[in-house]
């Protein structure tokens, strides 16, 4: 479903991205892991469109859709949930979920009733203003909010961050259910290492804005180096160290 060939992202004169490839197989759920500043949020932001790479391509359902803009991203069947929630803070919960159905309005109520039982806290709080929800309840909310234009390919950065244990337990009980019973491509964007590989048929370690190391999630669970890097409370791969 998707492919990504040599793929380079940039922040002005900054490079960030340093030629990346990978691959996510569609109804699967891959991953990618890494230390801060790896380049993973920029990864997702070339792919939505939020940021136009340098070179490289993104294919999607075989189109290359490397520097088209969000909305147009969106129509072909990407929905990105971004690292920090940014949900519409002064907006009502379901005026937020209409945001989300802009691309598909005519399936808002089918939507919304499948939403809301993924997420049943924010049934009694669609008039709420999504500021005032808690920290858990905004990120179901940008979850739903992404939902609701009927995805092929959900990207999600970082949705754990900053949760209780409890809830990114829900959150990730909740990918894998997207994934298993609606189909729903993902491509995870995680620092909760163990979960995001133990969730994920293909996985990537990114270092320096480079792929330092793929296989199947299990592969990487069981590597001794991203063991000591990310499932030990260690600081990261190598730079240097060769994808295998």
């Amino acid at each position: 479903m998707l492919r990504i060939t040599g793929l380079r992202s940039c922040y002005g004169a900054l490079e960030v991205l340093h030629g990346v490839d990978l691959w996510v197989e569609e109804g699967t759920i891959a991953a990618v892991i890494g230390a801060n500043g790896a380049g993973k949020t920029t990864l997702l932001m070339s792919i939505c469109g939020s940021l136009r790479p340098r070179a490289g391509e993104i294919r999607f359902g075989g189109e290359d859709i490397a520097g088209l803009g969000s909305a147009a991203i969106v129509r072909r069947g990407i929905a990105h949930v971004p690292e920090g929630r940014r949900i519409f803070s002064r907006m009502s919960v379901k005026e937020n979920l209409q945001l989300g159905a802009y691309v598909a309005p005519a399936n808002f109520a089918d939507d919304l009733d499948f939403v809301l039982g993924l997420f049943p806290e924010l049934k009694d709080r669609l008039e709420q203003s999504g500021g005032t929800l808690s920290g858990g309840e905004q990120q179901m909310l940008s979850i739903a909010r992404a939902l609701m234009s009927r995805p092929k390919l959900l990207l999600l950065d970082e949705p754990s961050l900053g949760l209780a244990p409890i809830i990114v337990r829900r959150v990730f009980d909740i990918i894998r259910d997207l994934n298993q019973t609606r189909g729903t491509t993902v491509l995870l964007i995680e620092q909760n290492a163990f979960q995001a590989l133990r969730l994920s048929a293909r996985a990537y370690v990114m270092v320096n804005g480079r792929i330092a190391r793929e296989g199947s999630g299990i592969e990487l669970l069981s590597d001794p180096q991203v063991q000591a890097a990310y499932l030990e409370g260690g600081l990261g791969l190598s730079a240097k160290e060769p994808a295998s």
